[in-house]
């Protein structure tokens, strides 16, 4: 999945350490439960050595489980979880909304039924335990042993997005479509249940042409960026630059 998820470049990952690149295979879903351990596990590594880590990414649930923890809460089923993708990757978006309204409505007021990623783990949640995944929800914050301090980079919404357009273009111009059309046999899995990659499984399908699979990905690419930022501007802990300003890497390290 190295087009699609935009992977760093082998000169980028030489210069600097990378942590969460090529670890895991395609049939492997990494939960925030499981990136919040990890990560954990990765930082007592690094600060045995340096005085700061970067934590950097644009999935906000994963990146608040890392810096406030996640509530407790039982195991899902396994077989419970692969057959909602399965159904989920056959009959699509809404079916699953609907799904969700029938069988968590307390969910779908709350949730986010935009996110299918969310959905599919509030689905298969009240599957395998018969409860709400928001009855778990305390919004209680752990107590980390380092210091976190959060800087958001922002653009204009044109430049944005003009710049999703060219990027989704760029990765088009890389191989996309052979990536995507190798992981065919694995289109069920939530890994795949993603944009650029959705998209192209349909073109396969006969549903879109090139074209139209290609302008879905981008519009899909900027209302995911949309939900990012008001995911991000609700965190007053965040403080905000305009990507490219003048110094902006030393405003960024002067933060206290």
């Amino acid at each position: 999945m190295s087009i699609g998820t935009a992977k760093p470049s082998a000169a980028e990952l030489k210069a600097v350490k990378h942590y969460f690149i090529d670890e895991f295979p395609v049939t492997k879903a990494l939960t925030a439960a499981d990136y919040e351990s990890l990560s954990l596990k990765y930082l007592d590594e690094i600060f045995a050595n340096h005085n700061a880590a970067v934590v950097c990414g644009g999935t906000g649930l994963y990146i608040q489980a890392l810096c406030d923890g996640l509530d407790e809460m039982p195991q899902t089923d396994s077989n419970i979880v692969t057959q909602t993708e399965q159904a989920y990757a056959q009959y699509g978006m809404e079916w699953l909304q609907q799904a969700v309204l029938q069988e968590d409505p307390e969910f779908y007021r709350q949730g986010e039924i935009q996110n299918p990623a969310r959905m599919l783990r509030a689905l298969s949640f009240i599957r395998s335990t018969g409860k709400s995944i928001t009855q778990y929800k305390t919004q209680t914050k752990k107590t980390r042993p380092f210091k976190i301090i959060k800087a958001g980079l922002e653009l204009p919404r044109e430049l944005l997005y003009a710049r999703i357009n060219d990027r989704v273009d760029s990765m088009m111009e890389h191989g996309l479509l052979a990536e995507v059309e190798n992981l065919l046999e694995y289109r069920h899995l939530k890994n795949l249940q993603t944009v650029g990659y959705s998209e192209l499984f349909d073109f396969i399908d006969g549903k879109y042409s090139l074209q139209q699979a290609v302008e879905k990905i981008k519009q899909h690419t900027r209302n995911y960026a949309k939900r990012q930022m008001t995911w991000f501007k609700k965190d007053g802990e965040i403080n905000w630059f305009r990507a490219g300003e003048e110094g902006l890497v030393e405003k960024i390290l002067s933060l206290k």
